[in-house]
């Protein structure tokens, strides 16, 4: 039962990112990530925690921490000066791999250096979990990485499909 309703909700997901990027702009690589066109032009008038904190109490997560300043550059392996804005929220015990972050780039050259800091994360995770938690582990391989505009969100949660269901309504095509 289980795995069916999660292939019906990762059936919708996909749904949704395919509705909102017309062109061939999205691609899946084997993590199950998802790369949304950055072409499209959005908008939003929330901040990334308020956009965060919105999804937050939509969507039950395991007690999560705020991460920022050094933690963001030794964690994700990203220059904090190149976002305008971000909110990162962590595990507060290190037996979940839950995380989300929202970053908004400053300048839209720069999203390839977020996704790859994302990316190097999730793998960070991953190898901290792989013989530790399997349950975990699997759950930081299913990561989920989406890129709207000059925002990236990445997401490892069990409903990371409806993360990025939720991420998608905080925004409107310009």
């Amino acid at each position: 039962m289980k795995k069916n309703y999660f292939a019906f909700m990762l059936v919708i997901a996909l749904g949704l990112v395919l509705t909102a990027c017309s062109d061939a702009g999205s691609n899946n690589n084997a993590g199950g990530n998802t790369s949304a066109n950055k072409e499209q032009s959005v908008v939003t008038t929330k901040t990334t925690k308020e956009i965060v904190d919105g999804m937050l109490a939509a969507i039950e997560q395991p007690a999560l921490i705020d991460m920022n300043g050094d933690m963001v550059k030794q964690m994700f392996y990203i220059d904090p000066a190149l976002m305008e804005e971000y909110t990162i929220m962590s595990p507060m015990m290190n037996v979940k791999t839950n995380e989300i972050a929202l970053f908004k780039v400053k300048d839209a050259k720069d999203i390839a250096a977020i996704e790859e800091g994302a990316k190097k994360r999730a793998a960070d995770v991953q190898k901290t979990f792989e013989t530790y938690l399997q349950d975990q582990y699997e759950n930081a391989k299913n990561y989920k990485l989406v890129t709207k505009g000059n925002y990236v969100l990445f997401v490892i949660s069990e409903e990371a499909d409806k993360f990025l269901a939720a991420f998608d309504t905080y925004f409107e095509q310009k």
